[in-house]
């Protein structure tokens, strides 16, 4: 299928298995440059591996989304290779399955972190860009009727 997305990067978090391993690979094949983010290394090579085996160009980032002093060193590596991101995916993933009582609160901040405050802080590293080249869409909340 032609998207006409071809040559267009892409950042997908969450890149290294599942459902971001997915779409990564589906993006791959309609030509565009991919950036793999996750926080699990050899998972980030095996999805960089993939894509490249298939003809497609990758960029593996080993990302822990909490550590948002990160966000502009791991993005600039993107727009150096690839240019601007074009299409940014955000998958965050979450806590490991525990109580929620009696949990440390550091563990809440870090997950917090990862799964809310990344998202904001990579799409307002990436966005200017997009809506700088008229690319990239913004989609309202869906209505409730």
């Amino acid at each position: 299928m032609e998207l006409g997305i071809r040559g267009r990067s892409a950042l997908v978090l969450g890149g290294g298995g599942g459902l971001g391993s997915a779409i990564a690979n589906a993006l791959s094949v309609e030509g565009v440059k991919i950036a793999v983010a996750d926080i699990d290394g050899r998972a980030v090579k095996g999805s960089v591996d993939k894509i490249e085996t298939n003809g497609g160009e990758a960029l593996g980032l080993v990302w822990d989304l909490s550590d948002l002093n990160v966000v502009d060193k791991n993005i600039s590596a993107i727009e150096k290779r690839f240019g601007a991101v074009d299409i940014l995916v955000n998958i965050t993933g979450g806590p490991p399955p525990t109580p929620a009582a009696g949990q440390d609160p550091s563990l809440w901040s870090k997950h917090f972190s990862a799964m809310v405050l990344s998202v904001i802080a990579i799409t307002d590293r990436a966005l200017p860009n997009m809506k700088a080249r008229a690319w990239g869409e913004l989609l309202p909340a869906p209505r409730r009727e």
